[in-house]
């Protein structure tokens, strides 16, 4: 394993945002959702793709909160920019289970 120092983790911007919409990323190569995401007034709604689709489906998951990195810079996916990199737990079957937080939290709070 490597470390890091404290220093270099806190240049990873991780926040809370809650999903407004999802929709089925039907151009990507691998099943993925395209998710829009509310991280508050100072970050607003940023784009994602996101390869959730085993565990996920798009109307559920309206509302859930996430967890992303919101400073790694956008990536062009096929026709989409992912502003954000959502994050999750890939299992041993390459499903992935989505980090978030235990009980509701204000958008845009940043993980310490």
């Amino acid at each position: 394993m490597t470390t890091i120092s404290w220093q270099e983790f806190e240049q990873v911007d991780l926040r809370v945002g809650s999903i407004v919409t999802a929709e089925v990323f039907s151009e990507a190569r691998r099943p993925a959702f395209i998710l829009h995401v509310d991280f508050g007034a100072d970050i607003g709604v940023l784009k994602s793709s996101a390869q959730v689709t085993d565990l996920y489906q798009p109307d559920e998951l309206v509302g859930q909160q996430v967890i992303a990195v919101v400073n790694f810079p956008p990536k062009q996916i096929g026709p989409i920019q992912s502003q954000c990199l959502i994050t999750g737990f890939p299992q041993a079957d390459g499903s992935v289970v989505l980090i978030q937080p235990e009980r509701p939290v204000a958008n845009g709070l940043k993980l310490a």
